[in-house]
């Protein structure tokens, strides 16, 4: 695979609970790493991309850990900067068989919330076949957000498609008003959307797949794929609109990195000229493998896995969800 990929967020030391108690109770973790972007790294690099991860880490074991993994898995660190006053913001993480599990984040003026437009402003992205970027790292910081926003202006100015995950944290922003602004400015400047219903209603003011997609196309997104939880995702492009089922599981680990594992068979799928639907199904294929996996990323499948589950693993199609 010879397609490149750059990605652009903050990464952080991850530590999940390996007990079900409130996180202040739990005595044994299990450290592992974590970060949307970084998450979507991993796993377009395992199915064959050539990965390069933007990013900024402290000089800490966090940061140390963090280099060692990217390198493990086969992530390209030449853009990996190091600050020299801040430190790798980290999370620990719940462990619940119900429902989404519980996050606390440690990233308060982070090494990546420091990132800024001198940082980002001489990478060459002639070498990039598409940018993935999300709604995280805007929030971060000012800094964070203008760096943010001169890198998808300088890809959308150089042709490159742009991938963008809205990936909403309100507690990292000043207030909800600011955050919508800012995240639809940058939804705006991208190819790809890819929202789920949730953030649809608060970006948007609807929980109508429908109305998010035309919100986004009205205003120069080239396609708009919206996650609708069991039912799977809908697409959108060019006047369509494609309802594509997800596949029948086993019982939910963690569903935290399901979106990011979406992302990654969106993105693959159409990088590499599949379809629209197929392309979804296959982020509906990957985001299924992630919810019965315990951390945000090491279950992200190989493409000869991810070929496997896809033939082997039945659709679950939900009553007004047709494949």
């Amino acid at each position: 695979m010879n397609k490149r990929v750059l990605t652009f967020g903050e990464p952080m030391g991850l530590f999940i609970a390996e007990e079900e108690a409130p996180v202040e109770d739990v005595k044994h973790y299990t450290m592992s790493l974590a970060g949307a972007e970084f998450n979507v790294a991993v796993g377009l690099t395992r199915l064959g991309y050539q990965v390069g991860y933007l990013t900024k880490l402290g000089h800490d074991p966090f940061g140390k850990a963090i280099e060692a993994g990217m390198r493990h898995v086969g992530i390209d660190t030449s853009m990996t900067i190091y600050s020299e006053d801040h430190q790798t913001g980290f999370m620990l993480k719940s462990k619940t068989e119900k429902g989404d599990p519980d996050t606390f984040y440690f990233r308060k003026n982070s090494a990546a919330s420091t990132i800024s437009i001198q940082d980002v402003e001489k990478i060459d992205l002639s070498q990039w076949d598409a940018l993935h970027a999300s709604g995280i790292l805007p929030a971060t910081s000012d800094t964070a957000h203008e760096a943010s926003r001169y890198l998808l202006k300088k890809a959308k100015a150089a042709g490159i498609p742009i991938f963008f995950d809205p990936n909403l944290r309100p507690a990292l922003w000043k207030d909800q008003e600011t955050m919508i602004a800012a995240i639809n400015e940058l939804c705006f400047m991208a190819d790809y959307v890819l929202p789920g219903i949730k953030e649809g209603e608060i970006l948007c003011g609807t929980r109508n797949p429908d109305e998010i997609a035309d919100f986004y196309l009205s205003k120069g997104v080239k396609c708009v794929v919206v996650k609708v939880g069991a039912d799977g995702a809908i697409a959108y492009q060019g006047g369509r609109k494609y309802a594509v089922p997800s596949y029948q599981h086993g019982p939910i680990v963690d569903t935290v990195g399901a979106g990011d594992g979406f992302a990654v068979g969106v993105e693959s799928g159409l990088l590499e000229g599949l379809s629209l639907p197929e392309a979804v199904q296959r982020g509906n294929a990957i985001g299924t493998i992630q919810i019965m996996n315990v951390s945000d990323n090491e279950g992200l499948p190989t493409r000869e896995q991810l070929m496997t589950f896809m033939k082997d693993t039945p659709l679950a199609v939900p009553e007004g969800v047709k494949a």
